[in-house]
């Protein structure tokens, strides 16, 4: 008998884990013009499904004195490294801004490697930036691959952004000044739904 009831709490049990855990069944990828708020709605999603196994990074604004100089990279498991920056030399170039592979490679597609058992991954940004290292791009598909992306993707199109455009396990969302806070509700019941 008690060995019965320590099954019937072990079965149940794993079934109220896997009843908790997000099931996204399709990639969400924001777009929008820079400065928009994409990246804001993102941790705004995050926040309201806590509990969830979520994992990832995304990019913020280095600011020295007002003034932009670079982005960095910050995963959601606490590591951080530089993404560009205007006082970097590397190999790679957007506008003023030197891409530091290195740490794209070494923390950002680590973050993406490591998150692709968790219930949702954060990808910020699919950019231009970002596009240059061929270790991105594959990691990308791959977690695309899962349906629990949860990321941004820029406005402008090439070959590779045109592919994860045309995906049928894809949705890509507009965002504006207008639909900015009402579109943190719509995900969240879009990815609770799942």
């Amino acid at each position: 008998m008690i060995l019965l009831y320590q099954n019937c709490k072990a079965i149940l049990s794993n079934s109220l884990h896997e009843f908790n855990k997000v099931k996204m069944n399709k990639n969400i990828l924001l777009t929008g013009p820079p400065r928009i708020g994409k990246t804001t709605l993102i941790m705004r999603v995050i926040e309201k499904i806590k509990n969830r196994e979520v994992g990832g990074f995304y990019t913020e604004e280095i600011r020295e004195k007002g003034i932009r100089k670079g982005f960095k990279i910050l995963t959601l498991d606490g590591n951080e490294g530089i993404l560009s920056h205007v006082n970097y030399k590397g190999r790679f170039r957007v506008g003023k801004y030197s891409v530091n592979l290195i740490d794209l490679e070494e923390i950002g597609v680590k973050s993406i490697l490591d998150s692709l058992e968790k219930d949702i991954i954060v990808i910020d940004e699919v950019g231009k930036m970002e596009l240059f290292s061929e270790k991105f791009k594959a990691v990308v598909l791959r977690a695309m691959d899962t349906g629990k992306v949860l990321g941004t993707i820029k406005l402008g199109r090439d070959e590779f952004t045109e592919r994860i455009r045309m995906r049928k396990d894809t949705e890509i969302t507009g965002v504006t000044f207008q639909n900015r806070d009402t579109l943190v509700n719509r995900l969240v019941e879009e990815i609770l739904k799942g």
